[in-house]
């Protein structure tokens, strides 16, 4: 695990906030995810993950919805579909119509961290309707204080479309994992508060093209998320399932 100061290096050096020199970049409402740290025991974590997927699982008829943050967002890397849900609204309402597209939920592994993402896992999604290309998916869960889910960013877990090189390492715990909650204002936040529109994240969008894509996109997820639909068409499943 990397010492906790080199975890905060990006947040010291990259974070143009206007504070002080000696301001402590963790004390805000903009704080980056290096500062997050767990307020909850690590099985509450993974117990968490596990009832997301729940929530995808036609063999839980049931499920009860995880505890999600008003501002949660929740970002599926190419070949999938970007910002697919955001607020705990919509985030409700996508996943009620997806049990409509039944899976199982298979070969599931979670682990609790001890730095955020504070939950992830590598499971295999299995369709009913292409059960012969069961897609395997590598999902982060960013949690707040009061253990709501503020973030959920997913790759599929097959070579160069995650984070990392997960082969060499399956959970992405290296310094340049290339995850999007990691630029997020605000996330590393007691609250975990996401605010579009806000200073810090204007700022942090006017330096990364992937945060100022998130921003747009948060302006009408549906629609954008309609036209990555549409623009990726049958090659989604090929790539992101493997065939």
């Amino acid at each position: 695990m990397l010492p906790r100061v080199l975890l905060l290096l990006p947040i010291l050096l990259g974070c143009a906030s206007g504070q002080p020199a000696d301001a402590d970049p963790c004390a805000g409402p903009d704080a980056l995810l290096a500062c997050g740290v767990p307020a909850r025991a690590p099985e509450s974590y993974v117990a968490t993950a596990q009832a997301y997927f729940d929530t995808m699982d036609r063999r839980v008829e049931e499920p009860p919805w995880p505890p999600y943050s008003e501002r949660v967002a929740r970002w599926e890397w190419p070949p999938w579909l970007k910002l697919t849900a955001y607020t705990r609204e919509n985030i409700l309402a996508t996943d009620t119509a997806l049990r409509a597209y039944p899976s199982v939920v298979t070969d599931r592994e979670c682990r609790a961290f001890d730095t955020q993402p504070f939950a992830r896992c590598r499971v295999v999604f299995v369709y009913d309707d292409r059960p012969e290309s069961p897609c395997p998916i590598y999902e982060e869960f960013v949690f707040n204080e009061d253990g709501e889910v503020t973030w959920i960013e997913a790759w599929s877990d097959l070579p160069g479309l995650g984070p990392v090189d997960l082969a060499e390492d399956p959970w992405a715990e290296r310094a340049d994992a290339t995850r999007l909650s990691a630029r997020i204002p605000g996330l590393g936040s007691a609250s975990g508060w996401i605010d579009p529109q806000g200073q810090a994240m204007g700022a942090a969008a006017a330096r990364d093209a992937d945060v100022a894509d998130f921003v747009r996109r948060t302006e009408d997820w549906v629609g954008t998320w309609s036209e990555e639909h549409v623009a990726a068409g049958d090659s989604m499943w090929e790539i992101g399932c493997g065939g």
